[in-house]
């Protein structure tokens, strides 16, 4: 149906989604899937017409999303013009417009956009059938549903907007530890001040480890944002008209370049080490491994080609904005901690598009962790459109 290349293991990239949407594979319906929604290695999913508030989240387990939600529905929300608000720490679950009708061996996966995660709004897919969040089967035919939960902020959403995309891969895309070695070694990855990090510094453990850039250079000595309690409500409908003193504390370094996170605050923080995703590969961050201190990192997962990367070499890389929250005890992190991983995959061939400018892609060259809803701040250095 999709022409996929035999025998071969990779990512789908921009011209494999839009074969797939023309197929049929993904589908909205009566609803047109818009050409821009189709990004270098994922697509763009939409909320539809409904939000319903649930009393709790659920998997479906052997059911149907809809025949489970019956039970847990508390009230119904309109998405349409002006749409609807979400309030905090209580979830929602949205019917979103695309469904799918994947290939046998074709499975998906599912992520916050990048403005979702800094916005602290957690997402995640549900599919009926499933007992996990976020993974589409091989093969899965049916709707997409997601959940929403914003922790920080009470949003107000509608009906289209995108807070999370789907990547669709076939076979075992995966690089190992040895295949990423091998490839920095070729064409670096990670970059620390405008130099490829030494192979020897390079820390590798299914994916490569990010650390925290908690020096105040400039910027008035700010470091990152904290997110306001009691803030006002968030249009995710409007993009570069909010004040971001409204709802953002600035966060400073301590002496010994480091900072204490308050327990269940949302910090947004930048790495120090700025990435390259080469054409061939996309990325996916991952969450933050608990064992290793208290607290989460990284909302927002996929980097599709093109992110921080420049094939004329007028700039190496692009940092990553880091989510970060300490869960149940003040946790202190400091400058160069290690504090989330990226995973690679290959691509099942370069795409069509690559992350950039040229696509509007909002993050490239991002020295500024604030998402495309606000202001620029004061003394920032803006990424991408």
């Amino acid at each position: 149906m999709l022409n996929l290349p035999a025998g071969q293991d990779g990512v789908l990239p921009s011209q494999y989604l839009a074969a797939a949407i023309d197929a049929g594979v993904i589908s909205a319906g009566r609803f047109t899937v818009p050409k821009e929604n189709i990004q270098p290695a994922s697509l763009d999913l939409r909320l539809g017409e409904v939000a319903y508030r649930i009393r709790c989240s659920f998997l479906p387990g052997r059911h149907a999303v809809e025949h489970r939600l019956k039970d847990y529905v508390i009230d119904e929300l309109d998405l349409h013009r002006e749409g609807a608000v979400l309030e905090t720490n209580r979830p929602y679950l949205i019917p979103l417009k695309e469904s799918l009708a994947l290939p046998a061996g074709v499975a998906g996966k599912a992520n916050p956009k990048s403005s979702t995660g800094r916005l602290d709004v957690f997402t995640r897919v549900i599919t009926d059938g499933s007992d996990r969040f976020d993974e589409i089967a091989p093969g899965y035919t049916g709707n997409l549903y997601l959940e929403v939960v914003p922790l920080s902020f009470a949003i107000r959403v509608r009906e289209d907007l995108s807070l999370n995309q789907l990547r669709l891969s076939v076979g075992r895309p995966e690089l190992t530890d040895d295949d990423l070695r091998s490839f920095h070694r070729q064409e670096p990855l990670l970059f620390r001040h405008g130099q490829p990090v030494a192979a020897g510094d390079l820390a590798v453990d299914d994916g490569l480890f990010l650390s925290l850039d908690l020096r105040a250079a400039g910027q008035q000595g700010r470091v990152g944002y904290r997110a306001r309690d009691n803030a006002p409500l968030l249009d995710m409908t409007r993009v570069g008209g909010l004040d971001p003193d409204a709802y953002w504390e600035h966060v400073r370094a301590e002496e010994g370049d480091r900072i204490v996170l308050t327990p269940q605050r949302f910090y947004l923080l930048m790495s120090d080490e700025s990435v390259t995703i080469p054409p061939n590969l996309a990325a996916e961050m991952m969450a933050y491994d608990p064992t290793s201190g208290e607290l989460r990192t990284h909302y927002a997962g996929f980097f599709d080609p093109g992110f921080g990367y420049d094939p004329a070499g007028r700039f190496q890389g692009s940092r990553a904005a880091l989510e970060v929250r300490a869960h149940d005890v003040p946790f202190m992190i400091e400058h160069g901690q290690r504090v989330c991983k990226l995973t690679f995959e290959r691509m099942l061939e370069e795409p069509a598009t690559l992350y950039g400018r040229g696509i509007g892609s909002s993050y490239q060259q991002q020295e500024e962790t604030l998402g495309k809803h606000f202001l620029p701040a004061a003394g920032a250095v803006a990424g991408g459109p």
